[in-house]
């Protein structure tokens, strides 16, 4: 395909085509080809593989001798501590294991000749092969290391003694292998731990130790990559338990730790080693030079520049922060190196080895000074496991099931940040799916971690919360009860009756070994938060990503479930939890939730808010059901609508809604849930934004009684008309009084928006009360513009400013809220005339009906709870808050349509009074006391006003001497 593309695009064929296309044709199995082709090398490749005789073995050593050893320790030599820790093959210490075992196999599988001839090539083909069973070629794609040599020796005469050796060494991975790599893992994860503590205590170790920092990198490196490949593809057996490790995360932690050392300290690291090439490496290199017999003069330049460079350096350049770059002195030391090595060279590199060691030493110390991020990386990058991500996930799974392993798990997701190095220049495209890759497995490990810490946190909260509610004062009647027992000297309850625990009970020990489950709690969270002290971000290619945003993240959702949860609303029974009993349980969440402060650095203050802010609208954040939401439909639906019924009474003088009797089946007691305390903790629940949507969804349910109140005005507009014009004919009126329908619904859907308005009123003071409480600074400027309004103020002006006050829970004479619901309800249809005719008479209509009110014997006036059975004491606010709002509306004098109201309403009365005989004289009274209620409770009614309305005053005298004499005893 390439071919014929090549000739239509260029008119020919590619010249390489022919031999390529034989290739194909003459196909044979590339090991065998490869074999013959490197025949000529084998020479120089068994040489070169047989240089590894010293360093290999000494590296792939059992965890029993590292650990005699002391391999990585730098407590074993006290006395040594301050030394450079040097040796004659520095880059190989360092050197990935994986790396020599692919030199080994595949150099000797391509150079097989010295197998047969060459005893310590065989010994250092069958150890290289007793290491595992699979070499990572490139990515997630591995060698099947003794099948592939098994295959291909089996093809070749005199080869059966190989055959069997690579048979012994299959049965001896599988055998021994996964224990040994176990015991390493178990040595590095202690050795890694003592090195960090050391280090992270002693920073300035890292100078001359840091040969151990690298070899301890490297090391667990080859470990985790060992573990990955084999997990991934080992054969079902019974040792499968070698191949999985449940303490990953200890070791992929202190990789980090130390990495991060590494990087905190590139200044201490970078310090050192240029005062020792500038103090130590260089007059070493200038003593090996003066030793050597001959120099050449190419070599002799390159040899010079070497020490002239390392002399030059002082330490004033790392103070001045300059930057340093080896990159040529190590090019020049690979050109020596390619001068020396040829045959028949000058200087023969292999006659002085001293100068190698010397220079693999300065090698080594220039890189400490300008590319320890690439010396990190070659030790200890992990983006093979991008590329295994269900080993990866499987490893976090293992380790977070573990208590011990939990204040490691963040190491999982900051490993992530390595798998930006996995891609390659030539490859762009794969970029964009490495990248999702990646951040999927950073962001789920997060979601892990936080998921299992919010839940710590959560349970901790509920458990303070058990333990807060026993301390509230509902709880307390039985040891009150107890305490009058033994005041009384009467006989204790029985022995059969298990006495509760008083509170406080659970925190005496008898021994302290004995853990209760806040103590494993507490634990379990102590270790959680410290895994996030790993690092504050994590970088995955070009995200950010934050580990403790995750933990705020899922406590502000699991926070608004538990929230929501404990309002415990249930529609179908219309039960819900009082207020009270919310904000303390809230309290206590928050009360504990603000210890996780001093776990981890978390803004829980922001958390808190967040969440309860949320709880103000009705909607939270994710578009679920909140704290406001339930409580407005409560109250709208349960208590609001069986004080429509009568069936709940407002109580002014206790300032709450009470039960009418004991006989109505209600399943809430009405005081319960609307006395002061009560309010002032829904007011704390939901704060001015949901007081806002309350008193929204009440002005709904006001207009609407409003909606039917006008339909009835247009009903019996002609009567309503001809009784204001007749209101000083008695006659007459009585006559209209008969043709007038609806006069009972009229004051019912009055008394309805009478006793929501109250509900507005008295949730709005307790508002008041809240905010005073909290701002008090702000609350009194508020007050202040309030009565700093006069009736001369622009209209807008002061509704602008009414509506300010309200929301901050002040008693306006206008209500803003009403004003713009009466507004909206306006239409096109109806010109501002008729909707002013329709107030006025609207008013009639009420004032007319009042007389009705007396043949109801729940009329009754009681003094215990300040208003009538039947709530039309909530009369007088409908009226007056009603007329405000609609004659505001409208732009007419609220003040004389009031007077209007008054006059026709007295005059109705009077004649009640003198033409009514069969109404009792208690319930006559107290519709004249609902007058006067109304009068009082107007802002727009003064007192000159008042005496200039004869047909008031009269009653008003009246009222005041059949008062005494039938109210006062009863008193």
């Amino acid at each position: 395909m390439f071919n014929c593309a090549h000739e239509m695009t260029n008119g020919s064929s590619d010249p390489s085509y022919p031999r390529l296309g034989q290739m194909f044709v003459e196909y044979d199995h590339p090991w065998k080809k490869l074999t013959e082709e490197f025949g000529p090398h084998t020479r120089s490749v068994t040489a070169a593989l047989l240089s590894l005789k010293m360093v290999y073995p000494r590296r792939n050593l059992p965890a029993e001798q590292w650990r005699s050893a002391q391999l990585l320790s730098l407590l074993s030599t006290p006395a040594s501590m301050l030394d450079p820790a040097c040796c004659e093959t520095m880059a190989c210490e360092y050197l990935s294991m994986e790396i020599m075992e692919r030199w080994i196999i595949i150099g000797f599988l391509l150079c097989h000749s010295s197998l047969n001839t060459n005893q310590a090539s065989l010994e250092l083909w069958k150890m290289a092969l007793r290491s595992g069973l699979f070499l990572n070629l490139t990515r997630e794609e591995v060698l099947n290391i003794h099948k592939v040599s098994e295959d291909l020796f089996d093809g070749i005469k005199g080869y059966s003694k190989r055959i069997a050796d690579i048979k012994e060494c299959r049965e001896h991975v599988l055998a021994n292998c996964g224990a040994m790599h176990r015991e390493r893992r178990h040595f590095l994860r202690a050795a890694l731990k003592e090195l960090f503590k050391v280090l992270e205590d002693e920073p300035g170790l890292l100078g001359p130790k840091a040969l151990f920092v690298m070899m301890a990198l490297s090391f667990s490196r080859d470990e985790v990559m060992w573990l990955v490949r084999h997990s991934e593809n080992m054969p079902k057996m019974k040792t499968l338990d070698d191949y999985n490790d449940n303490q990953m995360a200890e070791l992929l932690y202190f990789m980090e730790k130390l990495r991060g050392l590494m990087k905190k300290y590139n200044h201490v690291v970078q310090r050192y080693h240029v005062q020792y090439l500038a103090q130590f490496d260089a007059l070493l290199l200038n003593d090996t030079i003066q030793n050597m017999y001959v120099c050449p003069e190419e070599e002799s330049v390159l040899m010079s520049s070497f020490v002239s460079t390392l002399s030059a350096l002082s330490i004033k350049q790392v103070d001045n922060k300059e930057e340093f770059d080896f990159t040529g002195l190590r090019m020049d030391w690979l050109r020596l190196q390619a001068y020396t090595s040829v045959n028949k060279a000058p200087l023969p590199l292999k006659d002085y080895p001293d100068l190698a060691k010397v220079m693999n030493m300065i090698q080594f110390h220039t890189r400490m000074v300008d590319s320890v991020e690439e010396m990190l990386y070659e030790t200890s990058e992990l983006s093979i496991l991008c590329f295994y991500p269900r080993v990866f996930e499987k490893m976090f799974t293992q380790s977070s099931e573990e208590m011990t392993m939990k204040r490691y798990l963040m190491s999982f997701p900051s490993v992530c940040s390595h798998f930006s190095q996995c891609g390659h220049p030539l490859c762009p495209e794969e970029t964009e799916i490495l990248e999702k890759r990646s951040l999927r497995l950073c962001v789920t490990f997060l979601e892990q971690i936080a998921k299992q810490t919010g839940g710590v946190v959560l349970e901790i909260c509920a458990e303070q919360r058990n333990l807060n509610d026993q301390l509230l004062p509902k709880h307390c009647a039985e040891s009150i009860s107890a305490a009058r027992y033994r005041k009384q000297k009467k006989p204790l309850p029985k022995k059969g009756e298990v006495q509760k625990e008083k509170p406080g009970a659970e925190s005496l020990r008898k021994d302290r070994s004995v853990t209760t489950n806040m103590d494993k709690l507490h634990m379990m969270l102590t270790e959680l938060c410290s895994s996030y002290s790993l690092s504050a971000d994590i970088m995955v290619f070009e995200h950010v990503v934050v580990p403790t945003e995750f933990l705020l993240s899922h406590l502000e959702m699991r926070l608004t479930e538990i929230i929501v949860k404990m309002t415990n609303y249930n529609q179908t029974t219309q039960e819900i939890t009082r207020p009270s009993d919310l904000l303390a349980g809230i309290r206590s969440y928050t009360a504990s939730m603000h210890g996780l402060a001093g776990y981890i650095n978390v803004d829980v203050t922001r958390l808190v808010k967040s969440v309860l802010l949320q709880q103000t609208q009705p909607l939270d954040s994710r578009g679920g059901a909140t704290v406001t939401h339930y409580y407005t439909t409560w109250y709208l639906e349960a208590l609001l609508r069986q004080a429509s019924s009568s069936l709940i009474v407002h109580c002014p003088t206790m300032q709450c809604f009470v039960n009418q009797n004991a006989d109505n089946e209600l399943s809430f007691r009405a005081e319960e849930f609307s006395d002061v305390s009560e309010l002032q903790a829904l007011a704390e629940l939901i704060g001015p934004y949901g007081m806002k949507f309350l008193g929204e969804n009440l002005m709904w349910h006001i207009t609407s009684q409003v909606s039917e109140l006008k339909k009835m005005v247009i009903e019996n507009m002609d009567i309503l008309v001809q009784m204001k014009n007749n209101f000083d004919k008695p006659e007459e009126m009585i006559t209209l009084k008969k043709r007038l329908t609806g006069g009972e619904n009229v004051l019912k859907r009055m008394t309805i928006i009478g006793v929501i308005l109250s509900f507005r009123s008295m949730a709005m003071n307790c508002l008041k009360d809240m905010l005073r409480k909290h701002c008090p600074y702000l609350m009194a400027p508020i007050e202040c513009l309030r009565n700093f309004i006069s009736l001369e103020t622009d209209i807008k002006v002061t509704l602008s400013i009414f509506e300010l006050a309200s929301a901050a829970g002040l008693k306006c004479d206008i209500d803003p809220a009403l004003v713009a619901a009466i507004s909206n309800m306006q239409t096109d249809n109806t010109s501002v005339e008729e909707e002013f005719k329709l107030s006025r008479l609207l008013l009639v209509y009420v004032a007319v009906s009042l007389p009705t009110l007396a043949l109801d014997p729940n009329s009754l006036y009681s003094q215990e709870h300040g208003g009538h059975n039947n709530n039309i004491h909530c009369l007088a606010a409908a009226i007056n808050q009603l007329t405000a709002a609609m004659f505001t509306v409208q732009n007419q004098n609220i003040e004389q349509q009031l007077k209007e109201f008054l006059l026709l309403a007295s005059s109705t009365l009077l004649q009640l009074g003198q033409n009514v005989e069969r109404v009792e004289v208690k319930n006559r009274e107290s519709i004249y006391l609902l007058l006067h209620m109304i009068v009082e409770d107007s802002p727009f009614l003064s007192q000159d006003m008042l005496e200039s309305c004869f047909p008031y005053v009269l009653l008003r005298n009246a009222y005041r001497e059949v008062h005494k004499a039938v109210f006062m005893p009863t008193a």
